[in-house]
Order: C-alpha cells, then structure tokens, then sequence
C-alpha cells in the first residue's frame, strides 16, 4: 500500500507495508524510538522490549515500515491481545520527518490489518511528554481510558483506545 505525503519539500513518494521485525532498517528505527524514550522518561518509566518476534506472527500481528523516497524513517506494530483486541505497538516517525502525515499512515495501514484480523478494538500506550504522539492518535479518533496490566503503575503513562467498524 502506497500514499503521497506533502511534508514541506514537495510530494515525495510515501511507501508503508509489512517488512521484517528483525531486518537491519527495522532494528534502526526501534533503536531510534528507544534513544527518544531515553531522552524523555527515566528508565523506572519505561518499558522494556515487550513486543517481540512472535506477537507478529501471521494472524497475530505486524511490523510496519514507513519509507520516504525509499528511506525508512518510520514504523509502528500491532499485536492481537484477543479475539477483538489490538495494541498498537513501537510507533515512531523520525523527528526530522514528522509532520508530514507518515505517523498517519501508519496508523491507517496498522488499522486495516486489525480489520483484517477481524477486530473490533485497538489500545495503545504512550507517554505524557510525547505530545506529537497524543494528537496524532486523538486525530485518528483514539479516545484516553485507564492504563491496564504494567502501564497501570506508571504515572507517565497515558492510554487510548478505538473502537474499530467494519468497512
């Protein structure tokens, strides 16, 4: 699945499609997602890597890559939680292309594929200094609920949901 993306410099050819979990363009991007979060929360307030290789197994999950011009610059997960549930899971744009509509289009490609995996519901995790990330999913209709399970301790922590429609 292709999209355009108007980022300030012009069209440029926007690619967002299922890549390995463990190829090197995309243990780059989390490597550049974790040296965010480092930047932003203490290490008691952030979670390990509890996405691993087998949540995206096929009818399980999926690892996203955004590339621009053919350059990864970002990614975002999904991992099913249950018969209905996602989370959405390790969403990053890199800093120097946000803006352009990417995180967007991750998150649309993300959402199809839990539709595809017939379910009805996506929840994610965030943190409260990352407010690019907040309206991103408060645009994309992702409404604020109470942290569940390891998130719930965490006073950083802030957690959304949407409820997803058959098309």
């Amino acid at each position: 699945m292709s999209s355009g993306a108007l980022t300030g410099r012009g069209h440029q050819s926007l690619s967002v499609a299922e890549e390995p979990f463990d190829a090197a363009d995309s243990q780059r991007l989390i490597a550049e997602l974790d040296a965010h979060l480092a930047s932003r929360y203490p290490p008691e307030q952030r979670f390990g890597p509890n996405l691993k290789r087998k949540h995206l197994k096929p009818g399980l999950g999926t690892f996203i890559v955004a590339r621009l011009d053919g350059e990864a610059v970002g990614c975002g997960a999904l991992r099913k939680l249950d018969a209905t549930s996602g989370e959405v899971k390790r969403m990053y744009v890199s800093k120097r292309t946000r803006g352009g509509g990417i995180g967007t289009a991750i998150l649309d490609r993300l959402t199809a594929h839990a539709l595809a995996l017939s379910l009805r519901r996506l929840v994610l995790e965030t943190g409260i200094h990352q407010q690019e990330a907040i309206g991103l999913y408060r645009s994309a209709g992702f409404k604020q609920i109470p942290c569940w399970g390891e998130y719930q301790q965490s006073p950083t922590s802030v957690c959304f949901e949407k409820q997803l429609s058959p098309r």
